[in-house]
């Protein structure tokens, strides 16, 4: 056999070899990516579910530990104790409500929370419990902002707050941030509340109670107008 030969042969040889690897890649690729696997179980600490670019998140399935601490307005949150459960995130990639839930010998609770376009939340399904004396409340909550676009404001000041030892000074601020409407307000209730009233209740845009329609603990039915000042009208 010439050189010439033997040098075609090798020119080959290595050509079939970087196109058969190839191939083989572009294989693996494809089955990586377009099979779909069937599980009869799976164990996961954390689930992420992104788009389809795979860089935006869409929802998060999570323990208490690895829980995701939220986006509002473009800003993840500082890492924070958050129960069990599921996290919506929405095209812009905030956080848009949830479903978590714990229980224990002292606490339980279950909640699917809705929230406000680039805020937090303003309306809940809710169950919560004072498991050591048997006290629970669940229903419906509603609540609202009294202003819009406040959400940066109102995380600067909750920041503030945590520098503060002081719980005096602490209450004087969070009373200070509800003056200057920077903070949810309670609009309505529908369901049983932790002194077993069950019924509707329904406050003004302050977080002052303006109506109720309930039967109390000892079934008697009552309707009750108020004012302002909490002070029964009709």
């Amino acid at each position: 056999m010439t050189d010439s030969n033997l040098r075609k042969k090798l020119n080959f040889l290595t050509f079939y070899s970087i196109i058969s690897s190839l191939l083989f890649l572009v294989f693996l690729v494809y089955i990586t990516t377009t099979k779909k696997e069937k599980f009869d179980e799976l164990t996961v600490k954390r689930i992420n579910v992104v788009d389809e670019s795979g860089k935006s998140l869409r929802m998060v399935i999570s323990n208490e530990v690895r829980q995701h601490p939220g986006i509002i307005n473009g800003q993840k949150l500082k890492p924070r104790e958050r129960p069990s459960g599921m996290i919506f995130f929405n095209s812009i990639g905030d956080e848009c409500g949830g479903l978590v839930y714990d229980g224990n010998d002292n606490n339980a609770g279950m909640v699917l929370s809705l929230d406000k376009f680039r805020d937090d939340q303003i309306m809940q399904f809710q169950y919560m419990e004072n498991t050591q004396n048997n006290l629970r409340k669940y229903g419906l909550q509603l609540w609202d902002y009294p202003k819009e676009n406040t959400i940066r404001e109102r995380m600067q000041r909750f920041e503030k707050l945590d520098s503060i030892d002081d719980k005096i000074k602490v209450q004087k601020e969070y009373k200070q941030m509800k003056l200057d409407s920077l903070l949810m307000e309670k609009r309505l209730f529908i369901g049983k509340n932790f002194n077993k009233d069950v019924g509707l209740f329904i406050n003004d845009k302050s977080g002052s109670p303006r109506i109720k329609i309930y039967v109390d603990n000892n079934d008697m039915p009552k309707i009750e107008l108020l004012d302002k000042n909490g002070k029964i009208i009709k």
